[in-house]
């Protein structure tokens, strides 16, 4: 780990100017995935902004109906609240699913939504990674692929978004809320957070420089029954080989956003349209122009099948 200073802040504000003020600053706070790539030299911090103390750990409801959840809500405290749990248990289920008890008590809010890819090749600095230093190759790309993107990628980058928690962020259609150093604020509908790999993959969200989440909000529910189901290769602590998350109607109606196929959550309103005539049909929509590699052409069939399975949950 190489050498960085450290300062705490107590307001957004702070934040947003502490990070703009030294160049190669990173916030920090639950800091789980952020150590470990520090560890690796993957993530080389010149100085780090402690953002624990600025407050930001509540759930308060919103005047539209919803609710607002502060950036720093531990992942345990959020999939527990009774609000959550009642009216958006996509949510809950989506959380519960990801990572282990003890990384859920300190990952935060925003942290999640920040993840990095857990590519291999991204965390092994004797590869090529486009994402991990710009220009240099991509060795996922004609290596072992099994775990990576086959929706939305390109031929600099293949790496998928490993959190749970915002694929069903992105079914209930969250807004990003931030402010930036000179005291602006915005809401970013989840939709437009997390970019695409393109030719520039280690651009992976719209946040500019200092730009700092202060919430993340949630329209007033939609009832329907919730189903997060998660497919991977152990029962507990391992990333989505594909997830679904789904909010199904009785009318057979629904959302249903997917996880572990693409370099953000992959959800197209358009193929919800055929959620009443079956998965089948959903998931040619929602995985049209799909680019597979012999290692994880599988996905595609997992997808439907999984998508069947929620379906069907969902008639009871």
């Amino acid at each position: 780990m190489k050498p960085f200073t450290y300062e705490r802040v107590t307001t957004p504000a702070e934040a947003a100017a502490a990070a703009t003020r030294v160049q190669g600053a990173k916030f920090i706070a639950g800091g789980t995935n952020l150590l470990d790539l520090m560890k690796l030299q993957i993530e080389a911090p010149t100085h780090l902004v402690d953002v624990n103390g600025v407050g930001l750990d509540t759930i308060e409801k919103t005047s539209e109906g919803g609710l607002r959840i502060g950036a720093l809500v531990r992942n345990t405290d959020l999939a527990a609240d009774k609000r959550v749990r009642k009216d958006y248990a996509l949510l809950s289920r989506a959380l519960l699913a990801g990572a282990s008890g003890q990384l859920r008590n300190k990952a935060t809010t925003a942290g999640n939504l920040l993840q990095r890819t857990r590519c291999p090749y991204f965390y092994d600095t004797d590869q090529p990674c486009n994402k991990r230093k710009p220009g240099t190759g991509c060795a996922a790309i004609g290596g072992y692929s099994r775990q990576l993107g086959v929706v939305g990628v390109s031929d600099a980058c293949i790496a998928t978004h490993p959190s749970d928690m915002a694929v069903a962020m992105r079914a209930l259609d969250a807004r990003v809320e931030t402010v930036k150093p000179d005291g602006a604020t915005r809401a970013i509908p989840i939709a437009d957070f997390h970019r695409l790999p393109g030719d520039t993959p280690h651009i992976e969200t719209v946040l500019e420089p200092g730009e700092f989440i202060t919430a993340v909000s949630l329209p007033k529910p939609v009832g329907g029954i919730h189903i997060y189901q998660k497919v991977r290769d152990r029962a507990s602590y391992a990333f989505a080989l594909i997830s679904v998350g789904a909010i199904v109607q009785r009318d057979g109606s629904g959302r249903v956003a997917v996880g572990g196929i693409a370099h953000k959550p992959w959800r197209v309103e358009a193929a919800e349209t055929e959620m009443k005539r079956g998965a089948k049909a959903v998931s040619a929509a929602l995985l049209a122009g799909a680019k597979t590699t012999h290692d994880n052409a599988f996905k595609l069939t997992l997808v439907e099948r999984t998508l069947g399975a929620v379906l069907a949950q969902a008639k009871g």
